[in-house]
């Protein structure tokens, strides 16, 4: 009797120990499963997707990506406060992660391979952002009309022989906000306003349209200059659409103020979000997407520079010149947004 008790307790005590270690593999699977990140982003590439499965493949950290505008995304962490997922905020200007820092929406997050890949003025001092890509804003002119020799500066396109020749966006872009904003920072606001007030005089139509629709205008003969980011181009000149690879092919690239501070830069960046409740793998995160293999990713498919020195531009990039770029630390196009607003209102820049 006692032996057969015995027996029973022995087999009652392996099922025990089955059961808690099928327990317990079950908690690690779990646990398994909820590793991820929830990322907020503006980006809307399919690089990105691409890049960001990669990631997960590699790492076995899902990416959870919820996609809206920039402004969307800043006052959505604002009204969720503590209680909001975003481990991670991706937005294109370096202006509205300044923003964002300033509402009190990230964090510092700094690692040793952050921190020796990014130079200094591409990202926050306090490491509350940094950039991911780079894209200048530049001159783009009829290869027809304009000899490049006649080009030189922003300031210069003031000047009386570019009257009714130049096409640029609105002032409500933020892209024309953050380049006032480094010229105020760089030349004054007395003379910045000089500027504005100087493009608008040369305008060749009303300010509409996108970066694109500037360089489709020189084509149709509306003006001869205008004022886009890098990475538009190449998408034109790559463009399945023959309109616009005619478009691309019209005009031919100048860097302006390469014998002074050099040309005006802005970012895609990303930031920390300040109560990010997986901060460990946002920061894995922010590393494979500065590595070398994952900056030349987003410049051959975006048409972006890279910021990490190591990594190489795309050969249409490349083939457009090494170029000299502004040093301006971009937490300044934040700072000064306002007042280049203001400034742009005063000029009667539309």
């Amino acid at each position: 009797m006692i032996k057969r008790f015995l027996t029973l307790l022995f087999a009652i005590a392996i099922v025990s120990c089955a059961g808690e270690k099928k327990s317990e593999k079950e908690t690690e699977k779990v646990e398994e499963k909820e590793q991820f990140i929830t990322l907020y982003t503006h980006r809307h590439y399919d690089t990105d997707k691409e890049i960001f499965k990669k990631f997960e493949e590699k790492t076995g950290i899902e990416v959870k990506v919820v996609k809206a505008s920039a402004d969307e995304l800043i006052q959505k962490m604002e009204s969720e406060g503590d209680q909001s997922p975003a481990d991670l905020l991706i937005t294109v200007d370096a202006g509205r992660l300044v923003r964002a820092k300033a509402k009190g929406l990230l964090q510092s997050a700094s690692s040793e391979i952050i921190n020796k890949t990014i130079p200094a003025h591409l990202k926050d001092a306090d490491n509350n952002w940094f950039g991911l890509t780079k894209r200048a804003r530049i001159i783009v002119y009829d290869k027809n009309k304009v000899k490049p020799e006649d080009l030189s500066t922003y300031e210069a396109l003031t000047e009386d022989k570019w009257k009714s020749k130049i096409l640029i966006r609105s002032s409500g872009n933020i892209y024309n906000q953050s380049l006032l904003a480094s010229i105020i920072a760089n030349n004054g606001k007395e003379k910045a306003t000089e500027w504005a007030e100087g493009m608008v005089n040369n305008f060749a139509r009303s300010p509409k349209g996108n970066d694109r629709d500037q360089v489709k205008a020189i084509l149709a003969g509306e003006g001869e200059l205008a004022v886009i980011n890098t990475y538009y181009l190449g998408k034109l000149i790559n463009s399945e659409d023959e309109n616009e690879v005619n478009a691309g092919n019209a005009v031919s690239v100048f860097f302006p103020n390469q014998e002074g501070r050099g040309a005006h830069i802005n970012i895609s960046g990303i930031g920390m979000a300040k109560n990010a409740p997986n901060k460990e793998n946002a920061i894995k995160f922010i590393e494979y997407l500065v590595s070398k293999e994952v900056q030349e990713i987003f410049a051959n498919a975006n048409y972006e520079y890279p910021v990490n020195p190591e990594a190489s531009p795309s050969k249409l990039l490349n083939s457009w010149g090494a170029f000299k770029e502004d040093q301006l630390p971009l937490t300044k196009l934040g700072e000064l947004n306002k007042e280049a607003v203001i400034v742009f209102d005063e000029a009667k820049w539309k």
